[in-house]
């Protein structure tokens, strides 16, 4: 089979990293994210990554904790980078060539990020993985994802979450709740679905990219995916 996409970015939540744990980062969902990713590469597809970093820090609304909202965010940035760099183990571990491109200036760490060099990386056929966010306070790492994709052109955004799809309530809280198997950008707002933040949903609605929200925790549904199979949700101008 052909896969039906060329280029595609890859969105994983920091919490999912975490497997069975209450925090950090659980080897076995590593070396079972990277062993999905490398079964997509060897098809030819190239492949950024953007990670969160809620496993470790999660930026606070409020200053109950004495931390004020930028400094949590750099925080949650930074975060980011040490999931990015288990992932980036994980992978070259198992003979997949990485780059990791940081938003924040780190370069005995990552590469900074500069567009051309990322589209450069994955025309040469390497994963990038992109770390630190947007660089900036108060935009989520979904908000990276879509901006991220939007520049290196990619063919649409896979949001990897630990349920099947974008349901009209939580299906972890309510077991009726309604799988949509398409829906339109517009009505993700009005609907005021948790699938991205209004930010990442209105960067890919004026840039027309699709966004798939499906459960990256199924072994196998990466590959079915790319290979065009109707796993998850689709989302899209409809």
């Amino acid at each position: 089979m052909k896969p039906k996409y060329k280029r595609i970015l890859l969105k994983l939540s920091g919490e999912s990293l975490m497997g069975k744990k209450e925090f950090g980062i659980d080897p076995e969902m590593l070396k079972q994210y990277a062993n999905e990713i490398k079964s997509v590469k060897e098809l030819g597809i190239e492949v950024g990554i953007v990670i969160g970093g809620g496993n470790i820090y999660r930026g606070v609304g409020n200053s109950s904790d004495g931390i004020d909202k930028v400094t949590g965010d750099q925080m949650g940035m930074l975060a980011t980078i040490i999931n990015a760099l288990a992932l980036q183990s994980a992978l070259e571990h198992i003979g997949i060539y990485t780059r990791l491109l940081s938003a924040i200036k780190m370069e005995q760490i990552a590469e900074p990020f500069i567009r051309r060099r990322a589209i450069r990386h994955l025309e040469k056929g390497r994963v990038v993985i992109f770390g630190a966010g947007t660089g900036n306070p108060y935009f989520t790492t979904d908000t990276a994802a879509a901006l991220r994709a939007i520049e290196i052109q990619a063919d649409v955004i896979l949001k990897g979450t630990r349920v099947s799809g974008v349901y009209d309530s939580d299906p972890e809280k309510n077991p009726n709740a309604i799988k949509f198997p398409e829906i339109s950008y517009l009505d993700v707002i009005n609907k005021e679905l948790k699938v991205m933040d209004l930010t990442a949903i209105t960067l890919c609605r004026e840039n027309d990219l699709p966004i798939i929200v499906f459960d990256m925790n199924t072994p196998g549904n990466l590959k079915k995916l790319v290979l065009g199979e109707k796993i998850g949700t689709l989302v899209q101008n409809l």
